[in-house]
């Protein structure tokens, strides 16, 4: 694969180099000099296009091994299994506040905001 992402491209911008210089310089030269090398860089651009591709791949097959592993075991690879029905959940800590003077989330109003209706987004004209 070496071959092809990296000594292909070069082997062909090498030859356009390689026409320029054959044709002494010339006007039509560098016009065939040019576009081949710009075939080159070409090639090198759709392997990194094509690279990028697998990769979107690598991450839904990772996606499709965690959802399957769900199913088996009822929780997600990078959770902790849920504790037997015995046993109690472990408490949970109360979540660190940053604001030391902003009242706590109400249980009717998650955002925090006292008395009165949620937000409504602004109208569009």
């Amino acid at each position: 694969m070496r071959v092809v992402r990296v000594w292909l491209p070069v082997a062909i911008i090498v030859a356009g180099v390689i026409a320029i210089v054959a044709t002494g310089g010339s006007e039509a030269g560098w016009e065939g000099g040019v576009a081949i090398m710009a075939a080159g860089m070409s090639v090198w651009l759709l392997n990194i296009i094509f690279r990028v591709g697998v990769a979107g791949e690598r991450d839904r097959d990772a996606e499709d091994e965690a959802r399957t592993y769900y199913d088996e075991h009822g929780y997600w690879p990078d959770e902790a299994p849920a504790p037997p029905p015995g046993e109690a959940p472990p408490a949970a800590a109360e979540p660190r506040r940053t604001d030391p003077h902003r009242p706590p989330p109400h249980d009717r109003h998650p955002t925090g905001r006292s008395g009165g209706p949620a937000r409504r987004p602004p109208r569009r004209p």
